[in-house]
């Protein structure tokens, strides 16, 4: 009876690792980036969830820039609503709110790690002018939603060029 009540548990195990599905990890960030000094203009939520995901990745925040510490740069980190569609009544009953972010890195020596990039983001939602209630709360979700999306793809930029970091050696070493 007691191995017929693990069978459940061992096939929802092996379906799940039959899928591909893996827990999110922690961004391998580029050794340059052991210490970082992150200027976002403007702050707020995009750079708490960024510092809290660069200490998750090993890196050691620092409040000024210096010697041997890199320098991830966000000059622009903005929202913006747009409308999709319009009912008969010329009432909106669709906004798309798009999320614009600019950042580059320099590494612990000054160097250019990440070139200036920019990342656009967007959600569509629809909106009921009989129910106006759950408006305010929906546009904040999503925000939210963008800015933690927004974290994951410039952590995946870092990684990357991370292992573009340790390849660039590798294969100059193998081409002399």
């Amino acid at each position: 009876m007691n191995r017929l009540s693990r069978a459940p548990l061992l096939v929802a195990v092996l379906a799940l690792s039959a899928c591909g599905f893996h827990l999110r990890q922690s961004a391998a960030l580029p050794s340059s980036m052991q210490r970082v000094h992150l200027a976002v203009n403007g702050g707020g939520e995009l750079q708490r969830n960024l510092a809290r995901a660069l200490e998750d990745s090993g890196a050691t925040l620092e409040d000024e820039s210096g010697p041997g510490v890199a320098e991830l740069k966000i000059p622009l980190a903005a929202f913006d609503t747009d409308t999709l569609s319009v009912s008969g009544g010329a009432r909106v009953t669709e906004y798309t709110i798009r999320y614009q972010v600019r950042f580059e890195v320099d590494d612990s020596n000054g160097q250019v790690l990440v070139p200036q990039q920019r990342v656009d983001m967007s959600r569509d939602f629809s909106y009921d002018a009989t129910n106006t209630i759950g408006t305010d709360a929906q546009v904040e979700e999503i925000r939210r939603s963008l800015n933690d999306d927004m974290v994951q793809a410039i952590l995946f930029r870092l990684q990357a060029a991370g292992r573009n970091q340790q390849a660039a050696p590798a294969a100059a070493s193998s081409a002399g």
